[in-house]
């Protein structure tokens, strides 16, 4: 108990964040939007699988403006450092191309 003590005296900014095992596992997504008002910004996530013709909102997120950026700073910076590790990312201007059988497996009539 005296090292907890002694680390929050050292740090006093310091934060303690859980993660629950089912917000570990995270979830997948593959496009998102984004909105914005004079107070907040709106991401959603949302997960488009093919031949699905309904996309779903997976995650929403609201954020301050201040935040907005304070994320885009971080995102660069983390992109930045991904490509010195394994070099750049591609980037296509075309949709995303799924396998005819992708999810699952191709029924026959």
């Amino acid at each position: 108990m005296a090292d907890e003590s002694k680390d929050k005296k050292d740090n006093p900014n310091q934060i303690n964040i859980e993660l629950s095992e089912e917000t570990a596992e995270g979830i997948y997504s593959n496009l998102a939007m984004i909105a914005h008002s004079n107070s907040e910004f709106v991401i959603d996530f949302i997960r488009l699988m093919p031949g699905v013709p309904k996309a779903k909102v997976k995650s929403r997120i609201v954020i301050t403006p201040e935040h907005a950026k304070r994320l885009l700073n971080a995102l660069n910076d983390n992109i930045q450092r991904y490509e010195e590790t394994f070099g750049p990312i591609k980037k296509t201007e075309e949709a995303p191309k799924f396998p005819l059988n992708f999810g699952g497996t191709v029924g026959e009539a």
